[in-house]
Formats: C-alpha cells, sequence, structure tokens
C-alpha cells in the first residue's frame, strides 16, 4: 500500500465498478458523476456505491460509499463522524406551544456550560479533547429540529421502541466540529492514501475513531440542551454517522454523506419545509456497502442560492417559516438562503428510489415543527464569546 505523497490522486489502470442506486428521473448533477468518475479509478479503490442524494462534494462526491485498500483522508473531510441521531421526547405534542419552544430553543445558540471534561472522560475521550465545542451545532446545513411523528409502518417502533404517531422527537444533524477539522488538518495533503498499517495511517485512524465518538456525544448533549430548554426527558432512537471509515470484509470503507445501514433504523433528512422519514435498512444488496442515503442530498449549491431565495424581505420572511405551520430559527441572512428548501431534492422520491432497490422500507414520517440553526449572527456570537472570556480571564486573575 503506497503512502507516497502527491498532489492529487492517484489513478488506477482499471476503474472500480460504481453501483447507482436511484432511477433515471433524479437529479445528479453532473459534476458529481464526474467525481464518481474519478474516484472509481483512485489507486487502491474497488468498489462504489451512489445514492440518491448524491451531490458533488470539495473532494469527492458526497452521498457514496467507497471501499478502498487505504485510507483516504480527503473522501471523509474535514466533518469526521458527522451524523444524525434521533431523540424520542416525553413530552405529550399536546402541551407544545410552539412559540414558548421557539423561544427556549435559543439557548442551543453559544457554548455549553456543563462539565465537558465529565462527559468526554465518560465516553472514553481525553477531558481536554475539544472540549470549548462540545454541545455546539455549527454552520452550514447542520441543526436541531423538532418534530411530530405522523405515519408508523414498522412493529418495531410500538413494540420495541415505544415511538407512535403524534409523538415528538428530536433530530440533531451535527459533527466532531473543530476536533474534525484539527484531525483532517494534519492528513489533508495525503492524496495518494495512508497505508493503515503505517504510524501515519494508525495515527489518523485512532484519530478519527476519537473524532467519530466526539461527534456523537456531541450529537446527545445537543438534545439534551434541546430536552431541557422543553423540561423534558428523552431516549434515543438511533444514532447514525454518514461521515467516516470503517473496516468491511479485509477492505476500508469511506462513507462520504452515507448513512451507516447496520442498525435497526436510520434517519433520512429532508430540508426544513419537507417531511423527514425513519427507515427500516434491509440488508440484501451487498453492493450498497451496508450504506444509505442520509437525507435529501442538495440540488444546488450554496453559491447559486444567492438570488434563487431572499430577494426580497417578504421571500426572507417567508423562509423562517414553513408550509406545515413551523418555524425557523435563523437570524443568519446569508445561511437561511443558501439552506432554502428549494436548495435540497424532494426527500419522496429519495425515499422511492430506495424502496425501489429494496435497500430500505419506511417506518414513519417525521414532520418538522421547529428547525434551529443559528439565533444571532457570526459577529455577534465572537463578540459575546470574547466578553466571556475576557470574564473568565479576569476571575482567574483575582
Amino acid at each position: 500500500m503506497g503512502t507516497s505523497q502527491k498532489e492529487g490522486p492517484v489513478a488506477s489502470a482499471d476503474a472500480a465498478p460504481v453501483h447507482r442506486f436511484f432511477s433515471r428521473t433524479t437529479w445528479i448533477e453532473g459534476a458529481a458523476e464526474e467525481q464518481l468518475d474519478l474516484v472509481s479509478k483512485m489507486a487502491g479503490v474497488t468498489h462504489v456505491a451512489a445514492f440518491p442524494d448524491l451531490h458533488p462534494g470539495k473532494y469527492g462526491p458526497v452521498g457514496s460509499a467507497i471501499l478502498a485498500d487505504r485510507i483516504y483522508p480527503q473522501l471523509i473531510g474535514n466533518d469526521i463522524g458527522c451524523g444524525m441521531s434521533l431523540f424520542a421526547l416525553d413530552l405529550p405534542a399536546r402541551k407544545l406551544r410552539l412559540d414558548k419552544a421557539a423561544q427556549k430553543f435559543r439557548i442551543l445558540e453559544g457554548p455549553w456550560d456543563g462539565d465537558a471534561g465529565a462527559r468526554l472522560a465518560a465516553s472514553g475521550l481525553s477531558r481536554d479533547l475539544h472540549p470549548q465545542a462540545l454541545g455546539t451545532i455549527g454552520g452550514g446545513n447542520h441543526f436541531c429540529e423538532l418534530q411530530v411523528v405522523g405515519e408508523t409502518e414498522s412493529s418495531c417502533l410500538t413494540e420495541d421502541l415505544d415511538l407512535k404517531k403524534g409523538d415528538l422527537v428530536l433530530l440533531v444533524h451535527s459533527g466532531s466540529r473543530s476536533l474534525g477539522m484539527s484531525v483532517f488538518g494534519s492528513v489533508r495533503d495525503s492524496f495518494s492514501g495512508l497505508d493503515p498499517e503505517s504510524s501515519g495511517g494508525t495515527a489518523y485512524l485512532a484519530a478519527h475513531g476519537d473524532a467519530v465518538r466526539w461527534a456523537s456525544l456531541n450529537r446527545q448533549l445537543i438534545a439534551e440542551r434541546a430536552a431541557d430548554a422543553l423540561r423534558t426527558g428523552l431516549r434515543l432512537v438511533c444514532d447514525a454517522p454518514h461521515n467516516l471509515i470503517e473496516a468491511h470484509k479485509d477492505w476500508l470503507l469511506h462513507r462520504k454523506g452515507a448513512a451507516k445501514a447496520d442498525a435497526p433504523l436510520v434517519p433520512l433528512a429532508g430540508s426544513r419545509d419537507a417531511l423527514s422519514y425513519l427507515l427500516v435498512p434491509r440488508k440484501n444488496r451487498p453492493d450498497a456497502l451496508a450504506s444509505l442515503a442520509h437525507g435529501s442530498g442538495r440540488k444546488y449549491d450554496r453559491r447559486s442560492m444567492t438570488g434563487r431565495a431572499g430577494k426580497t424581505r417578504s421571500d426572507r420572511e417567508n423562509l423562517v417559516r414553513t408550509s406545515f405551520g413551523g418555524q425557523v430559527i435563523c437570524e443568519d441572512r446569508q445561511l437561511l438562503i443558501e439552506e432554502a428548501p428549494g436548495a435540497y431534492k424532494d426527500p419522496g422520491q429519495v425515499l422511492e428510489d430506495l424502496r425501489s432497490e429494496g435497500l430500505a422500507e419506511r417506518a414513519a414520517t417525521l414532520k418538522p415543527l421547529l428547525t434551529f440553526k443559528k439565533a444571532i449572527s457570526d459577529d455577534l456570537l465572537s463578540a459575546r464569546l470574547d466578553k466571556r472570556n475576557r470574564l473568565n480571564k479576569r476571575r482567574a486573575d483575582r
């Protein structure tokens, strides 16, 4: 296995097979297909699976699973361990007051004030492993969304999870924040791949594993913060990372925007103005590499959304309300536009493709009620953090 450093990916003589789990009518950008072709020709790649949420990424196609004999850190990127976790709440839907809940959700902005060191240690991680970022959502397409369960179609929901129509749930999408960025920064130029048995490869995999566990803990803490704000208890329904590397039949399986499907249930996220779904994976397609689509997938990139959404004040006001009567907390105007519902594909079509390919069945629909993304601007948040740090320094100096 090669470990030499080069300026770009090393192509193999023959392309690996690419299995596309989507219909001809599914919206797939040409750039994403080109990235699939490039990845299939990278040295050591033996198999590629592409899902209906496929879209172009910075270093490779998002919505894909790639099997190789070496580590390609770029295929995972900086948000190692990013994923989605679904939590059931003890709060009855009839007691929910959406306007009050929206105000309470604003506590998710800014740093968590809990004992990060203790929670990290309890998860088998170092107490000083980026504690300042723990319990925070981040930007981009990350969110914490309050949802209500719609129609259910799986006995495991009612028998094993006590989850039924009308119940409230939280869907949390976040990752490893500054930790993942630090890990990726150390191997950013390893375009030819890392030998997993080399010192560099073993060091990366160890740091990668920590980032995956950190990201899962982060989603748990975000959900706890939201549940505490609503004064309710919660329980985990499923946790599905979609940016990670795992061993798979003597190979290394890279998932980029492809959810782990070796669990009883997997969430499929829609946009903030579309249904999400809870899926039951089917395990009769080994060429899908134990993976599924993780969401609806982008239809338009962030840059091209400027001019497509939020052109007028009334348009921007409409972006914080949904057709379901729900609310969106996002006071970053540019982020609100970049993440507008029109930027994403139809999650119903993604689900239909997965069902047609025999990869998954719907267990439940999840209707968005309240989507939290960002309550204050980055500049204001930075000013508040600076003020808090100055106060802490003064206290320490006394």
